[in-house]
């Protein structure tokens, strides 16, 4: 077909999905969208885009990603032990201020008794539902 246009894919849901998780993990490495795209060989710009689900993440750079995040690429299409609606709900969450500023003052907090005490209390008061899906499991785990 000489002479065409190739139409320009668009992304979707899946990217907008997948662009959150990456977000979520980098957040959770303490990495920055500038180191992460170091590493990968971009611009901390496309980084965001990426993270924001403007630009599609091909197959060899997820593979890329997964490397230099420290997780397998199926953690990008929802291999986690939590509903797909709850996972969601918390991909949302990472879009607010106040995400940020969590995880932040929680990066701080020296690992061990502190950080399990804290989130023993945000536990206590979040509601029985929200807390369901981590209750004592990875969440705690890892701490």
């Amino acid at each position: 077909m000489i002479g065409t246009k190739s139409k320009a894919k668009s992304t979707n849901s899946h990217d907008i999905e997948v662009g959150q998780r990456i977000r979520a993990r980098r957040m959770a490495q303490g990495m920055s969208q500038t180191e992460l795209g170091n590493l990968l060989g971009v611009t901390f710009q496309q980084v965001q885009k990426y993270e924001k689900g403007v630009n599609r993440v091909g197959a060899g750079r997820l593979v890329r990603v997964a490397e230099a995040l420290d997780v397998p690429v199926s953690f990008f299409f929802g291999a986690t032990d939590v509903s797909s609606e709850e996972t969601r709900a918390i991909l949302g969450f990472l879009d607010t201020s106040y995400s940020l500023r969590l995880l932040r003052a929680f990066s701080r907090i020296p690992h061990g008794e502190v950080q399990r005490a804290v989130v023993d209390l945000v536990e206590s008061i979040a509601p029985e539902k929200a807390r369901a899906p981590f209750s004592g499991r990875t969440a705690r785990a890892e701490l």
